[in-house]
């Protein structure tokens, strides 16, 4: 069996439509295209025997390190032994909109360079694409100049390369010698229901290497951070843009489906989905950073997606704004490392999770600030989240996690019930909305705030708990004082700080997302622990959360990304990947550091 690469070994290239994951080794073992939750080509990550693959490697043992190109999206993997030095370049394909009328360009191209810079090395490809997750071993024809094809239905995959390929038992293999000075490229690219570009190699490949690049850091450029993580802080933003489908703003949670929160179990989700929940602190984050155009699409992308349900939300929407589809389970694949099942689509889109309304009042908010004025369609959906929460918040639900069980008084659902109506009449303070009932809203968001003082205080844990009139504990307490309800410097959420280190963090720089979690030994929550050093910078203790942020860095790949959990005893990544939660973390929190040290800068709730 084909050894299987861990979760942490991947890095990812991708052009705001769809992205890859290719591993230490030069294997790219997961691509869908069209889109982010189109169907697999290549998909080793979740059956390493049958998932389907494109490797380029040297044939003998190599020495391996690699790093993005600065400030871009272009991986580069340098392979070394004793008879020479490859590098092996991996990109999609990125522009501007003039520039890709100009010349022959691709809409959907994965493009992979291998040059020697020392020495000779002889090297191999193995390109073995299987469909639909697994279950079709394609015909791939050979059409001569026009290099290999692939044809299903309407759909074409063309794959070009400057060295022969023939065929093999599973798909397409060569082995060929590169000296120093000479470098292969190969294109592969897909089209649907149209003539297929097939851009020449040769120059244009540089050229496109050159435009990538350069597109990548006009990109990164735009960021306003200043400051000792600027390099994490800039390479999490870049992870977003990753995420971001460019034909509708939305932010997808991750690229990846049911790489597993434990190895060997169940615990295993699709995330290729947009999830309301990550709205305020994508507005945040984004807004935070400068980058106002690419918040503005996420929050355009988020009118319109909810204004079909309203005023009900949906928890997950695909990229367009359109339901996913239902939750099912690929019997074909084994799971990364044998954890099984492996699911596409998502049943959270059935739960009930009251605190979404919160999070879309609050990146509406924070996206208008004190001064634009609202249009009318926005206007209305905001009276219809007042309507909506002043009447159900007393509700149980599914609470953010998502949990699969009977529904619960969750204490962030109610934390966000407050910030909807808290937010909404501050805009109708300020002459920014119109048509609310002020005194009805303004009785519930008292009403709310009693029940999370008198019912989410547990007085003999000293601690806000996970759910009204509960005991245990959870890390999104700490949000809280994120989003304006208590001040994180208070006695109280001081307290429920204390609790949460000596019961949820089991080092430094690690955090168990409540005692549930930590009971069923799933890995501590990467997010968690940025939010803790951002709880401590708003409480002052600047220091503490240089500390806490610093140990939760030493937790990511070797090029900066971060999964959804860390196992605390090996420290390997667990669940999808790269994480959008998790970077989003990253950048609020070294935002709150910022924020708690610059006199120009103040906290934003």
């Amino acid at each position: 069996m084909a050894e299987v690469s861990k979760i942490q070994d991947y890095a990812i290239i991708g052009n705001g439509r769809s992205a890859a994951l290719i591993s230490r080794n030069g294997s790219l073992d997961w691509l869908c295209w069209p889109r982010f939750d189109s169907a697999s080509i290549f998909a080793a990550i979740i059956d390493v025997e049958s998932g389907g693959s494109w490797a380029i490697r040297p044939v003998k043992e190599s020495q391996v390190s690699r790093c993005y190109v600065d400030k871009t999206n272009v991986l580069e993997t340098t392979f070394a032994n004793e008879s020479g030095q490859t590098v092996l370049i991996d990109f999609m394909p990125v522009t501007s909109e003039k520039e890709k009328r100009e010349q022959l360009w691709a809409e959907h191209e994965l493009v992979r360079q291998i040059k020697c810079i020392q020495g000779k090395m002889d090297l191999v490809v193995d390109f073995n694409p299987r469909l639909n997750y697994g279950s079709s071993s394609p015909e791939i024809k050979n059409v001569g100049q026009l290099g290999w094809r692939i044809e299903a239905g309407a759909n074409i995959f063309a794959l070009r390369s400057d060295v022969g390929l023939v065929s093999a038992a599973k798909g397409l293999s060569a082995k060929f010698r590169l000296e120093a000075g000479n470098k292969i490229a190969f294109s592969l690219t897909f089209s649907a229901e149209g003539p297929a570009v097939l851009p020449p190699l040769d120059d244009l490949v540089v050229r496109k290497l050159n435009l990538t690049t350069q597109w990548w850091r006009e990109w990164a450029s735009e960021s306003n951070y200043r400051g000792p993580y600027e390099h994490e802080v800039v390479r999490s933003a870049l992870v977003l843009k990753l995420l971001s489908y460019a034909p509708s703003g939305a932010i997808i949670a991750a690229p990846t489906t049911s790489l597993p929160e434990r190895v060997g179990g169940d615990l295993n989700w699709d995330y290729r989905f947009a999830w309301l929940r990550d709205a305020s602190f994508t507005v945040h984050a984004l807004f935070g950073l400068g980058y106002k155009d690419d918040a503005k699409a996420f929050v355009d992308w988020l009118l319109h997606a909810t204004r079909l349900t309203r005023p009900e939300l949906r928890v997950v929407y695909d990229v367009f704004g359109e339901r996913p589809p239902p939750e099912h389970e690929l019997t074909q694949l084994r799971g990364h490392a044998g954890s099984r099942p492996v699911r596409i689509g998502n049943a959270a889109i059935a739960q009930l999770q009251l605190d979404i309304y919160g999070e879309v009042v609050e990146a509406v908010s924070h996206f208008i600030g004190g001064n634009k004025e609202l249009d009318r369609e926005t206007q209305k959906m905001l009276r219809q989240c007042a309507d909506y929460v002043c009447t159900h918040w007393r509700e149980p639900d599914n609470g953010m996690w998502e949990e699969r069980g009977k529904l619960r008084h969750y204490t962030h659902s109610r934390l966000m019930g407050w910030v909807a109506l808290d937010r909404i009449l501050k805009m109708q303070a300020c002459g920014q909305l119109n048509g609310i009932a002020v005194e009805k809203c303004e009785a519930e968001r008292g009403r709310i705030r009693e029940e999370i003082e008198t019912r989410a205080w547990n007085s003999q844990l000293e601690a806000y708990t996970q759910t009204c009139g509960g005991e245990e504990l959870d890390a999104s307490a700490l949000l809280l004082a994120y989003h304006g309800f208590e001040e994180a410097s208070s006695q109280r959420m001081q307290q429920t700080y204390k609790c949460i280190r000596e019961r949820l963090v089991p080092k430094m720089g690690l955090i168990y997302r409540n005692q549930h979690s930590k009971d069923l030994h799933e890995g501590a929550f990467a997010l968690c622990s940025f939010w803790e050093a951002n709880f401590l910078a708003r409480s002052g203790c600047l220091e503490e959360a240089r500390k806490v942020f610093e140990a939760a860095l030493n937790y990511a790949n070797d090029v900066d990304l971060f999964a959804e959990e860390i196992d605390p005893e090996t420290g390997a990544a667990l669940g999808n990947f790269p994480q959008g939660f998790t970077h989003l973390g990253l950048i609020n929190a070294a935002l709150a550091m910022r924020d708690s040290e610059e006199p120009t800068h103040k906290f934003e709730s």
